[in-house]
């Protein structure tokens, strides 16, 4: 591929991805990092593309809220498991959501579905589907994150514990085997435990890109929720995990 190819090629990439490390970047395109950083310099001196530390992005990303950004990210898959988690859910049932980026498309799935209950703290999962189709939604009060727009803390725990749901939906920040359903952030990861403990139904969603990782805080083990819903397979040591744990597996697609 020569230069004027990969820059091409470069745009392309960022356009599917929003942004991507510089790495990543040099792994895509079959090249040294110092052959990717000689044709990331001329797109950067002349605007077409920002570069931060270790990646590089489109400008409008860049300026995009982080929720934004990260709704960007994988959004195929996440649109897919969403897909099949709402083929699950029937009219006038009800479901309770967590703050999160597929739980954010899994609300835009649901927008075909009527008379639904829906309980979240999340002003994105609340602003979708409130005043249509006969929706009643509740949204969890208190201070509203700046990155995501959700509410957090006593109160949020407080409110969402007082509904008894059909289906109970949380997104993962990460899975890993040792350790179960993680998160990054304490209060996130403290609402996630609550939400799983009020449906008949506990269903955690996540694409691949979380199997493997480590977060901060354990939201469960794989015995604390029925349902993982995800765009691939896993390793076949979490498989193994979860079928251990009589937790349903359900590949989007498969």
């Amino acid at each position: 591929m020569n230069h004027s190819k990969r820059h091409s090629e470069i745009l392309r990439l960022l356009e599917d991805e929003g942004t991507i490390t510089i790495a990543d970047l040099a792994d895509k395109l079959g090249v040294s990092l110092e052959t990717v950083r000689r044709d990331v310099k001329p797109l950067t001196s002349d605007g077409s593309i920002l570069k931060m530390h270790g990646a590089i992005g489109l400008p409008s990303v860049v300026g995009e809220a982080p929720f934004e950004r990260r709704m960007r990210e994988n959004a195929d898959a996440k649109r897919a498991i969403a897909r099949s988690v709402a083929a699950t859910i029937r009219d006038g049932e009800s479901v309770m959501l967590d703050t999160g980026t597929t739980t954010s498309y899994l609300a835009r799935e649901l927008l075909g579905h009527r008379r639904l209950t829906v309980v979240t703290n999340s002003s994105d999962i609340a602003r979708t589907l409130a005043t249509i189709n006969g929706n009643k939604v509740y949204m969890a009060g208190g201070e509203l994150r700046s990155d995501s727009g959700a509410a957090f803390g006593v109160s949020a725990i407080e409110f969402v514990s007082r509904f008894a749901v059909t289906h109970a939906v949380i997104s993962a920040g990460a899975v890993d085997l040792a350790n179960g359903v993680m998160d990054y952030n304490l209060e996130e990861a403290e609402f996630a435990r609550v939400v799983l403990s009020r449906g008949q139904r506990a269903i955690v969603v996540t694409d691949h890109t979380k199997f493997g990782r480590q977060g901060l805080v354990q939201v469960c083990g794989f015995g604390g929720f029925g349902e993982l819903f995800t765009d691939r397979q896993p390793s076949p040591e979490l498989a193994q995990a979860l079928a251990d744990a009589a937790t349903s597996l359900h590949v989007a697609g498969a």
